[in-house]
């Protein structure tokens, strides 16, 4: 009985969707807020496994928000909060067992200078704790899972502090901008004759549009 390396791919690509519900809220401390509620992200996903890939498109629905304005040199948070989900448990006819080592990119925006991040919270994320660190221009959400198929899990909370440059505006942005620079990787395990095949998957937004926008002033 020969393996569908192409089907089993595919599979491996469609478990992305549950990675890519993520709700911004700003913080309590802003007055103002300007929100791209109900933008459809369309994300170019290729998966590979048995030396074949699979190439697809997924869309998704972002709710972002974040400060109106902000003055010259003045402190900015946001925070990302994602929502409970699911792991999908089957796909394509063969059982996922599991996600693992999910890394999602954020983009540090122009005419702004990174301070921090931090997680909290979470559940269903396995036994490594999630971390979050600046990696080059981007902050980078590690999660090193399992996060087991047909299981509840939630991502957890992350919040950047941010210094707001002299002028200009402070755009933010979902990374990535092509398979060779993917701002969304993760590996999925699908069980195949018995046998687990590990399924590499990159994904990046196209096109990617603006979450939101802060006027320096």
């Amino acid at each position: 009985m020969k393996l569908a390396p192409l089907r089993l791919a595919t599979v491996a690509a469609f478990t992305l969707a549950p990675l890519l519900t993520l709700g911004a809220t700003a913080p309590a401390a802003v007055s103002a807020a300007v929100s791209a509620a109900g933008q459809t992200i369309n994300y170019q996903v290729r998966a590979s496994a048995l030396g074949q890939t699979a190439e697809l498109v997924l869309t998704q629905d972002v709710d972002s928000t974040a400060p109106a304005s902000v003055a010259p040199g003045g402190a900015l948070k946001v925070t990302i909060d994602p929502a409970p989900n699911t792991v999908p448990s089957s796909g394509g006819g063969y059982q996922i067992r599991e996600i693992k080592t999910v890394a999602l990119k954020m983009p540090i925006p122009a005419n702004s200078t990174f301070v921090s991040a931090s997680v909290s919270g979470g559940s269903g994320l396995g036994t490594t704790p999630p971390s979050i660190a600046r990696e080059g221009n981007d902050v980078v959400l590690k999660v090193a899972g399992p996060l087991k198929g047909g299981a509840a899990f939630e991502l957890p909370t992350v919040t950047i502090d941010l210094t707001a440059g002299s002028s200009g505006k402070i755009e933010s942005k979902l990374g990535g901008t092509s398979y060779d620079a993917p701002g969304l990787t993760f590996t999925a395990v699908i069980i195949a004759l018995g046998f687990p095949v590990n399924a590499p998957s990159v994904a990046y937004p196209n096109p990617s549009p603006v979450l939101t926008s802060t006027t320096i002033g």
